[in-house]
């Protein structure tokens, strides 16, 4: 159980850059993000809500992402968010430094 909460974490810590990474593809409403990194890790990996829309508005006061209304035309109305040119280059910095990392904690473990 203590190696299932480090795992999780650690990945809590990128939560931002996972986020992203699916903002690239195209502009998300909430639970799609959530449902994605969920399918994405092959289903080992379930972001909690709080930390989702923590991160959200993080990222949103950060000028990483915008958000806006869709039109309710499928049921009830869905805030999207899409990606800003600042969050594209705060997404490639923290990849580059998560590999950077990686590579390091590769060669001394």
């Amino acid at each position: 159980m203590e190696e299932n909460k480090m795992t999780s974490d650690l990945l809590r810590g990128h939560t931002d850059t996972m986020i992203l990474k699916l903002l690239l593809a195209g502009d998300k409403y909430g639970y799609d993000i959530l449902k994605l990194i969920h399918q994405n890790s092959e289903n080992e990996y379930e972001l909690k809500e709080a930390t989702m829309y923590s991160s959200l508005k993080r990222l949103e006061n950060d000028g990483c992402i915008s958000s806006y209304w869709g039109d309710g035309s499928q049921g009830g109305r869905r805030r999207y968010y899409t990606i800003t040119d600042k969050g594209k280059k705060t997404y490639f910095d923290n990849k580059n430094n998560w590999e950077y990392a990686k590579r390091i904690l590769d060669k001394l473990l």
